[in-house]
This record gives C-alpha cells, sequence and structure tokens, in this order.
C-alpha cells in the first residue's frame, strides 16, 4: 500500500497542534520528515536563520528555512540516528570554529574537528562561521604583492595581499596546480601568509595529495587543510568555505597575512543546489536557487586588506571555479567573475599545446595591476603583455600562409621565445628576483637568437651563470626592489658575458 508522506507530515502536525498549548514550541521542537541531509521540524518558533539546532545524540543541524508551521535545516552529522518525532533543542548559538596556531599543519573537518589522526586540537578560541566583511572603511587598498614564484602570473597578472583572483577553467588543466604553487612559494617570503587550502567536493585522494606535496616541501608548517570531500555530505560541502575563511580571519584580525584557496566554488554552488531543491526553495537559472549569488559574494567580500587602524592585515582569496568545455559565460563562472578582483583563465587548448601553465593572456586580468608588483618588475614586464597579445594576433593572421615584412617576422619570433621563457614546470615556483632578470634577458631580445627548443636550457644555465658569478644583481633587486641604470649595466653586462662563454 502507498503512503503519501505528505498525509503522514499532516497526521503528525495534528496531534502535536493538539499539545501545542501543553508544549515549550519555542525553545523545543519535533521532527516531522528527516533525509538526505535535511530535517523539517516542527515548532522552535522563535529559532532564527542561521541558528545552531541540537539534534538527539548530540548531532547538530543548522536553521536555513524559516516557514509558516515548520522551520527547514540542514544536519551537520550522521542523520542515521534521527527519526521522525525526535525532539529537537534551540541552542542559541551559530556554528563556529576553532581557531588559532593551534590549527597549523592540521587538518580539519568543516566543524573544526580534526582528520588527520595528530589527536585533538586544543584551541580555546572560536570563530562564527558566518560574519559580516569588513567595511570600507576599515580597508585600505591593496598594494603589497603576493607572489605566486610563476612567471606568467607575477610578471602580467599580478595578485596583491588582500585582493580575490579567481582562477578559472576546465578540470584537469593545472588550477590546483597554480593554487599549491603559490602556497609553496609563501615559505621564504617575509612576513610569510598563513595558507588555507579548502577542498569542497574534491575527491578523498586528490585532497591526500595535495596535502601529502605540502608536506614534502616543508609548506604544512604554515598552512590548515579544510577538508570536505565529495564522499562527506552536503551540509558540510556548504559550510567547508565559510569555516575556512573563519579560520583565516583570527590570524588577520591580529594583523597577519593569510592566503586561502576555495577549490572549488563550482562544487559548493552544486551543494548548496542540493540542500534549497531539497528544503523545496524555487529552483532559478539551470536549477540554482535566487540567493546563489549573494552564497558566494559574502563570501569572497570577506577577502580584503585591513586599515592600519584595525592591525594591518589581510585575506587574498584564491577561488577556483570549474568550467565546461571553456564556457566562462555559465551562471557560476559570470556570477563569481563579477565578485572577483580579476581572473586567470587557463586554457584548454594552450594545455595541449604544450604551454604549461595554460594561462590565456587575452581573457585573464588582474584589476589591481602594477599596485601588486614590485617597481624592478613593472620595468621590466611593462611590454610583456601587449607583446605577448600583438604575437598572438600576428600569428593568428601568419597561419593563412600570407608573406610577413622583417618587421613583423621578428615580432613573431620575438613571442615565441617570450611564449617559450614564461613556460614553467609544476612545484618549481621562482623568486621574484630571478623571474626579473629571466624577463629582462627576453623583453630585451637577448634571446632572439636563441633557438626555440633551447630556451629552457639556456633559461636554467644563465640562472645559475648569474647566480654563481653576479650573485650581487638577484641580491640588489631584492633589497631595493628596482632596476637603475648601473643595475641594468650590470645586468646587459652578464647576458652577454653568458652568451660569449
Amino acid at each position: 500500500m502507498d503512503i503519501e508522506i505528505s498525509k503522514v507530515t499532516g497526521v503528525i502536525e495534528e496531534s502535536l497542534r493538539q499539545y501545542q498549548n501543553k508544549l515549550d514550541l519555542r525553545e523545543t521542537g519535533y521532527v516531522l520528515q528527516v533525509g538526505d541531509g535535511i530535517a523539517r521540524i516542527f515548532g522552535l518558533e522563535q529559532s532564527v536563520y542561521g541558528e545552531l539546532v541540537r539534534f538527539p545524540h548530540d548531532v547538530y543541524g543548522l536553521v536555513l528555512n524559516l516557514e509558516q508551521g515548520s522551520i527547514g535545516c540542514i544536519i551537520l552529522g550522521d542523520t542515521s540516528e534521527i527519526k521522525e518525532g525526535d525532539e529537537v533543542y534551540r541552542t542559541g548559538k551559530v556554528v563556529s570554529v576553532p581557531v588559532g596556531d593551534e590549527l597549523l599543519g592540521r587538518v580539519v573537518s568543516p566543524l573544526g574537528e580534526p582528520i588527520d589522526g595528530k589527536g585533538p586540537i586544543n584551541s580555546g578560541r572560536q570563530r562564527p562561521i558566518e560574519v559580516i566583511a569588513p567595511g570600507v572603511m576599515e580597508r585600505q587598498p591593496v598594494k603589497q604583492p603576493l607572489q605566486t614564484g610563476i612567471k606568467a602570473i607575477d610578471s602580467m597578472i599580478p595578485i596583491g595581499r588582500g585582493q580575490r583572483e579567481l582562477i578559472i577553467g576546465d578540470r584537469q588543466i593545472g588550477k590546483t596546480a597554480l593554487a599549491i604553487d603559490t602556497i609553496i612559494n609563501q615559505k621564504n617570503q617575509p612576513n610569510r601568509p598563513v595558507c588555507i587550502y579548502v577542498a569542497v567536493g574534491q575527491k578523498l585522494s586528490s585532497v591526500a595529495q595535495v596535502i601529502k606535496t605540502l608536506q614534502d616541501h616543508g609548506a604544512m608548517e604554515y598552512s590548515v587543510v579544510v577538508s570536505a570531500t565529495a564522499s562527506d555530505p552536503a551540509p558540510l560541502q556548504y559550510i567547508a568555505p565559510y569555516a575556512g575563511c573563519a579560520i583565516g580571519e583570527e590570524f588577520m584580525w591580529k594583523g597577519k597575512d593569510v592566503l586561502i584557496i576555495y577549490d572549488d566554488l563550482t562544487r559548493h554552488a552544486q551543494a548548496y543546489r542540493q540542500l534549497s531543491l531539497l528544503l523545496r526553495r524555487p529552483p532559478g537559472r539551470e536549477a540554482y536557487p535566487g540567493d546563489v549569488f549573494y552564497l558566494h559574494s559574502r563570501l569572497l567580500e570577506r577577502a580584503c586588506k585591513l586599515s592600519e587602524k584595525n592591525g594591518g592585515g589581510s585575506i587574498t582569496a584564491l577561488p577556483i571555479i570549474e568550467t565546461q568545455a571553456g564556457d566562462i559565460s555559465s551562471y557560476i563562472p559570470t556570477n563569481v567573475i563579477s565578485i572577483t578582483d580579476g581572473q586567470i583563465y587557463l586554457e584548454t587548448g594552450l594545455f595541449y599545446s604544450g604551454i604549461r601553465p595554460a594561462i590565456n593572456v587575452g581573457l585573464s586580468v588582474s584589476r589591481v595591476g602594477g599596485n601588486a608588483q614590485i617597481k624592478a618588475m613593472r620595468q621590466v614586464a611593462g611590454s610583456l603583455r601587449i607583446d605577448l597579445a600583438q604575437f598572438n594576433e600576428l600569428a593568428a593572421f601568419a597561419q593563412f600562409g600570407s608573406e610577413l615584412d622583417p618587421h613583423s617576422q621578428a615580432q613573431l619570433s620575438r613571442g615565441e621565445r617570450l611564449r617559450e621563457l614564461l613556460k614553467q614546470d609544476q612545484l618549481n615556483p621562482l623568486p621574484v628576483e630571478l623571474q626579473v632578470i629571466i624577463i629582462f634577458a627576453g623583453v630585451n631580445g637577448f634571446i632572439d637568437d636563441v633557438a626555440i627548443e633551447d630556451i629552457r636550457s639556456w633559461e636554467s644555465e644563465y640562472v645559475s651563470f648569474i647566480l654563481k658569478n653576479y650573485p650581487s644583481i638577484p641580491e640588489k633587486i631584492k633589497e631595493a626592489k628596482v632596476i637603475d641604470d648601473q643595475l641594468k649595466n650590470e645586468l646587459k653586462e652578464a647576458i652577454n658575458r653568458f652568451k660569449a662563454r
């Protein structure tokens, strides 16, 4: 015999209403329905949006729907122990996570519970996962570089401390690799930022590989990993980025810099869509709820550079978005592009043609720009973006077999070499002073006579030569952060001497 759930629910509601006058339904409620990480509760009439409620067996839920006659909440734990008719209690609290230095080097769940087998986290402080972002008057402009160690990014798409820079592209073309390289590069940076990697909806094996990579390169000592994998319930995937941000805000308000990676917000939006549909919220475009923009904007707006009055700390956010067949004009990508301060667009065609990192210079942009670069990098890389853009235009024209004048041929030749020079192996970030030395050689034509297939080996030998014979050059760039006439002459002399070997 088929039994309609709505009829059963109606019977339970009616029986509970008979006792409504005898019960304190403001503080105690009863489960009407439970399943798929969602519970509908009768009572709790005074509960508020975002409040934590307690089920039996110490399972907690987060209130997301306030309806006439019932509330809807997501369950942050094991739903198998909860059944219809169970009592539910208000806590008067919001979801909070432990914060502080005790989390460094640890892997935690979105609730702040350790999942790395290294014992409990004895943190005396907690922060709510959802807070209002600092206002305009509490911030200052982004002007301090966050070096990624990746030539193509630090030279043309610079990232500043306090910026939100989107990493976008299809699956398996190096988005996470860029983020991990950036974390590894912070190891020897002055005022090293605390790094937080939030895994949302990733495979457990992928997260384990990221953790191992960070450990192998000595980066876990200043990092925290918040993990909500594909095998975790959707409610945990939903709160994971907010939990990671709360952990970072503790350091930011102490005057420290923080780098946070959200990998990735596409799966975060999908988890939220799943919860919203189960809560019977009206679906909109692509079945996402109407507030999916607010979902990410209230998260990413919390990344900022605080004013000196507030300690001068910062959170730099690198959200990752996965596209389908390179379509950056679909719903979630356009939402996040409009929230962030620029994007690094990785292109499948470039990746499979051997250009790695596969950054599309035309579609990638940093809205902070030169303010997030040291002056030496601005000096040498100022024309690099234009040179590559002109090369791409010319290469598209030249493929039709037209005869080119000598000037265009020289431009084409220079562009091919610059593109080759910007290639970089994974897990091999470069200090900014060495990047400046390499790019200086490229934009000033010192590699125009080097065969394209020899560029990578030329670069490696050239860097070794400089470090061995002219160690003062990178030291001066590192300290002064500018290339004066004397240093420029030293660089030219070093390159000529290297080529004349």
